[in-house]
């Protein structure tokens, strides 16, 4: 991160995630992607994973052996909503949905957010595959 963007100092800077390094130094993310990438850590972080915060994460992989209807799809998109909103400050979610789709036991989560500081609106999806044998 060569230069510094005085109108998006608030997004922040950090490890890029996964984390790597490149030239003996930490590959950085920064700013709109820096809030990307929480939001990926949070999805994929399960509650209770992290000592010192237990309630961090969204928890998904609750969810791993459960069949893929409506019910589940609606406590997924709860527990995403609910996440996003406690963890990560710098956006606005303005909607999230969740979708089966063509690949057996996959779910699509849609999120759309809106970057506070820049007011920039983005979108992600996120795969959530649930496992063979799953009740239904």
């Amino acid at each position: 991160m060569a230069t510094i963007d005085p109108s998006k100092v608030f997004l922040g800077v950090g490890w890029r995630f996964p984390v790597a390094a490149s030239d003996e130094e930490v590959a950085l993310a920064g700013y709109e992607e820096d809030v990307r990438q929480a939001i990926l850590i949070i999805l994929q972080t399960q509650r209770g994973e992290r000592v010192m915060r237990p309630e961090f994460g969204a928890g998904l992989r609750e969810f791993v052996f459960e069949p893929a209807n409506p019910a589940t799809m609606a406590l997924i998109k709860r527990r995403v909503e609910e996440a996003l909103i406690d963890w990560e400050p710098r956006i606005d979610v303005l909607g999230v949905s969740v979708t089966t789709s063509e690949e057996r036991n996959r779910l699509s989560v849609d999120i759309a957010y809106r970057v506070r500081a820049t007011n920039s609106a983005a979108n992600l999806v996120f795969p959530f595959y649930l496992l063979e044998g799953s009740a239904v």
